[in-house]
């Protein structure tokens, strides 16, 4: 059983199928080794092991009559403490939230339990989401795979170290500048960054809503594929066949390849290298609006993070982590009249974007520009902090600012990410070209 734990969603949902797993076993195990994992309390905010056996039990039974709802039927996944489940709190990884209980399930947590998944429990999280390290001394800063020293990333930073660490089949996340791309860089899986909208947000605590976006973690693009078929009510796309023969791709030369580090640029050189041998036709290219749009994202998430969360915060600021509060109230002072203009021009520059990268199958970029940083020195040295973090969410904060899908999948370098960018609505079609990429650099 113990090799369970280390095979793919995708997998685990075929051997569920043809009868070489009992759903009800394949939850002992994943509860069994979440319970004996040392790192498993900077992991896991909670377990629901009572749901999770009452979900496996009906998925078990829905395998034996062969009517299985979905091929992720039975598969247990791990649920980021910012999806609303009834009856078990939900904290989104804040002292403010202490105790919160919802009554009812988020929309995507109600729709993925119908569909037959099931519920290991709620993985903690960046505070109220607000950074992209994974830091939180507020309550767990969850490992990374790679350096024990170093953060997971974040916000989504327990979903992609449950998966990593054989505590999860898939994850479930949340990406407002890049909260589920860089963990799932960070922690070698993959991570997809669904169009804003297109998966419901309600019961989602919430971060900036105009931004907010629901993703899967995962071991492999296939099994992204089916998660993201679960989360978003979609059929699961067909991978089978792809190529990158003949695919263009444009290499985004503004400000993503900037002062990237040693390892990050040795990582993707060898990726787009490999994309080539394949029959990738490679491009290098820049677009203005992108470095135009980067210096909006102060304005227009930070106010709205405030605009959300003021008065909760104020109410008792001292029970925050200091650096994720600074971070919020530097919207407080943005003027409406800021905020009403930068977006004004924020959905200019996302037409002239997609008008300017038009003729390409999709935008490649590192994931993320530097390694997982130190966790005792982000704890000591707050200027550390700041910069670390917003070099971290340089190259994701992208794709949201220009409203895009984005795919990350390994290089084959620890900790170093290669994403893929499409247009909105383009999540299928990434899936397949992150398939093929897959292969070539596993």
């Amino acid at each position: 059983m113990t090799d369970w734990l280390k095979r793919g969603a995708a997998v685990l949902g075929r051997d569920i199928a043809a009868g070489r797993i009992v759903p009800e076993e394949l939850c002992e195990a994943f509860l069994d080794a979440i319970a004996a994992h040392d790192l498993s309390p900077r992991i896991y905010a909670r377990t629901t092991p009572d749901r999770a056996r009452a979900e496996a039990a009906a998925a078990g039974e829905r395998a034996r009559s062969g009517t299985r709802r979905h091929p992720l039927d039975g598969v247990p996944l791990s649920w980021k403490d910012l999806f609303d489940s009834a009856g078990t709190a939900t904290e989104s990884g804040s002292r403010l939230l202490a105790g919160r209980t919802p009554s009812r399930d988020a929309a995507v947590l109600e729709g993925a339990s119908q569909a037959g998944s099931v519920c290991l429990g709620k993985t903690h999280m960046s505070e109220l989401a607000f950074s992209g390290l994974g830091l939180n001394p507020s309550t767990a800063t969850p490992p990374c795979i790679n350096d024990p020293g170093a953060v997971s990333g974040g916000s989504s930073s327990g979903a992609a170290t449950s998966v990593a660490f054989g505590l999860a089949a898939a994850a479930v996340g949340s990406d407002t500048g890049g909260s589920v791309r860089v963990p799932a860089a960070w922690n070698d899986l993959v991570g997809l960054k669904t169009t804003h909208g297109s998966v419901p947000l309600r019961g989602v605590v919430p971060l900036c809503p105009r931004f907010d976006t629901v993703g899967p973690l995962t071991r492999t693009v296939e099994d992204a594929a089916q998660l993201w078929a679960l989360l978003a009510g979609r059929s699961v796309p067909d991978l089978s066949g792809a190529s990158l023969y003949g695919c263009r791709f444009m290499v985004l030369e503004t400000s993503a390849l900037e002062d990237l580090e040693p390892a990050v640029a040795e990582g993707f050189d060898t990726a787009l290298r490999r994309l080539e041998s394949a029959g990738a036709r490679l491009c290098r290219g820049r677009v203005d609006g992108v470095a135009d749009a980067m210096p909006l994202s102060a304005t227009l998430f930070a106010a709205e993070a405030y605009g959300v969360w003021g008065k909760t915060i104020e109410a008792d600021p001292d029970a925050m982590f200091a650096q994720v509060r600074a971070r919020f109230r530097s919207g407080r002072d943005v003027y409406a009249s800021d905020y009403v203009a930068a977006w004004r021009r924020l959905e200019s520059l996302r037409q002239a974007y997609l008008a300017a990268t038009a003729g390409v199958d999709a935008v490649l970029l590192p994931t993320c520009p530097i390694l997982p940083p130190n966790l005792h020195r982000l704890e000591t040295d707050p200027d550390y902090y700041v910069e670390r973090n917003l070099m971290t969410l340089r190259n994701t904060r992208i794709g949201n600012l220009m409203s895009l899908a984005a795919l990350t999948v390994p290089t084959g370098v620890a900790s170093v990410g290669l994403s893929l960018l499409g247009p909105p609505g383009s999540e299928a079609r990434l899936l397949r070209l992150g398939r093929a990429a897959e292969s070539l650099l596993a």
